[in-house]
């Protein structure tokens, strides 16, 4: 058995297909189209423009931000120390004015 494209109506009463591999399994669904018509023109443009789609893994880059990401936390982390120290500075700052009121 070949893979197969179906056509259905979802609960809003949308056009949708999915796609069926060999064994059965759904391997994609469309997306809702008002019309029939708009259905078999997205299976067809499936079938014209995935044997040259290009594969983009984006978990390659999620993993190579993650990484910047981790680097970033340690400099915003001495950031965070600085504002806290400066802060104290503050706090002792308002507390010498309070004393020179007195």
């Amino acid at each position: 058995m070949a893979a197969k494209f179906t056509i259905f109506k979802d609960k809003a009463s949308k056009f949708r297909f999915r796609l069926i591999a060999t064994n059965g399994e759904i391997i994609a669904v469309g997306e809702a189209y008002n019309t029939k018509a708009a259905c078999m023109n997205g299976i067809k443009s499936i079938r014209k423009n995935a044997p040259t789609a290009a594969l983009i893994d984006e978990t390659v880059k999620a993993a190579d931000a993650a990484g910047k990401k981790a680097t970033g936390k340690k400099a915003a982390g001495k950031k965070a120390a600085g504002k806290k120290a400066a802060g104290k500075k503050a706090a002792g700052k308002k507390a010498a004015r309070k004393k020179a009121a007195k």
